[in-house]
């Protein structure tokens, strides 16, 4: 059965995953285009704060929003270019956000950091030049990757893991990026080891990429402590607690994070992100992003940060059928796209244009009592009876019996044959019960 966890769903058919129109198809480089819209909230924590003006001319590289504390990252312009102004957008929630749009040059003239030896570097000036690099997990969360390596005293750390899963259906970009540069991934694999002062990584990868497996086995071999794991092919394989489980059989706590298993979970394109701002200097400004569905030549392209979707979908040669929805990411986790309008970010990791095959809408029926959603679900939780609370606006007793450990991998709404909005109910809780901590927290301070 090969390693795995308890619970989780095959999406679509494991034969068909919507993986092959993609999988065995080298990245393209797109042009860049004539404008860049770069947001600004990229990172989960604080947005930076721009740092630079309409009419200003910047290049490739340059640093152009600070990081606004800990929890943030700076922003870099991926083209060469005009400031014309820091504007508002449309965003992935569908509400105005704020971005920094310049006008590109095509000149490439490049600002980059200096490439640094990380063998001679303290494990903090590592962290440090991570987070002025303004590299964030690209698989999706966009979880600071500073923060990540920066492992309180109390915690005691052994392990790093390369998250290569990408269990989601359609998505191919870290499979790609693995197979045609194993030695990047190694090679930030290795900084982010001497940041942490680990002498193990893993790197897991699930059974149905076995391409990738073979050629990051073949360049691990040239590498001491670095091994490369196959794990079973299920979703949501690529979970940090349920990969860190595959893979050590170790628990993360309820309510607890990938290190109190002694453990940090970093993504593949994260990992060659590092090494590019080690080996060359370049920071966070481009990433490989799989553009599939119903489009005419479905790709994995590498993208500038800032480029709209409706730019990458043209990079395919249009669509190949009438999209119902466009996704930015996966079929799972993924955000319906407001418009084509919005911009690829470091998080983007896949658009996802379906058409009417994919997106006809079941009717919801009465539950059955039937127990498959809680047989699925990775974390153990009852989703059955954390709508019945939700719909019922009983969220004390949502939060009493864990929805915040739910991870929102839909696993539950797609097994459920009566249709119910399982996944998306629980979430509406989450968002009720982090309200009222808020609130809470905020009357406390005052009083204090």
């Amino acid at each position: 059965m090969g390693l795995t966890f308890r619970g989780g769903i095959h999406p679509l058919h494991r034969e068909a995953e919507g993986k092959a129109s993609t999988s065995g198809i080298p990245i393209k480089e797109m042009t860049p285009p004539a404008i860049v819209r770069i947001p600004l909230a990229q990172n989960l924590g604080k947005p930076p704060v721009p740092c630079v003006n309409a009419g200003d001319r910047v290049r490739m590289g340059q640093k152009i929003a600070d990081a606004d504390g800990f929890m943030s990252v700076p922003l870099h312009s991926s083209v060469s270019g005009t400031v014309l102004g820091i504007e508002q957008i449309p965003g992935l929630s569908g509400k105005p956000e704020t971005a920094i749009v310049i006008e590109n040059d095509f000149t490439d003239e490049k600002d980059y950091m200096q490439p640094r030896d990380y063998r001679t570097m303290e494990p903090h000036e590592i962290v440090a030049a991570i987070q002025e690099g303004g590299i964030v997990g690209m698989g999706g969360a966009a979880f600071p990757t500073h923060v990540k390596l920066s492992v309180p005293p109390q915690k005691k750390v052994d392990l790093l893991i390369i998250n290569g899963a990408e269990c989601e259906p359609f998505l191919t970009a870290d499979q790609r990026l693995m197979i045609e540069r194993p030695d990047v991934v190694l090679y930030g694999t290795q900084v982010m080891m001497q940041a942490l002062g680990v002498k193990r990584a893993l790197i897991g990868i699930e059974d149905n990429k076995p391409d990738a497996i073979a050629v990051m086995s073949r360049a691990a071999e040239k590498v001491r402590n670095i091994r490369v794991k196959a794990v079973q092919t299920k979703y949501p394989q690529g979970y940090e607690k349920t990969l860190i489980y595959a893979l050590t059989g170790r628990k993360v706590p309820a309510g607890g994070l990938p290190m109190d298993a002694q453990v940090v979970v970093v993504n593949a394109a994260s990992a060659a992100a590092v090494a590019d701002l080690f080996q060359n200097g370049e920071p966070s400004i481009q990433r490989i992003t799989t553009v599939t569905g119903a489009v005419e030549q479905p790709c994995n392209i590498l993208l500038r940060i800032g480029t709209s979707i409706q730019d990458a979908i043209h990079a395919t040669g249009s669509y190949s059928a009438t999209p119902m929805k466009i996704i930015s990411g996966g079929p799972m986790m993924g955000k319906i796209l407001p418009t084509i309008e919005c911009p690829v970010t470091k998080s983007t990791s896949g658009i996802l244009t379906l058409d009417s095959h994919f997106t006809e809408l079941a009717k919801e029926t009465k539950c059955i009592r039937c127990s498959r959603c809680l047989t699925v679900c990775p974390m153990f939780l009852e989703p059955v009876l954390l709508m019945d609370a939700t719909v019922a606006d009983d969220f004390e007793t949502a939060e009493g019996n864990h929805a915040m450990d739910c991870m929102s991998c839909g696993s539950c709404s797609y097994i459920c044959p009566a249709n119910r909005p399982l996944a998306q109910s629980i979430a509406f809780a989450k968002s009720k019960i982090q309200a009222k901590r808020l609130l809470e927290k905020q009357k406390k301070e005052a009083a204090e």
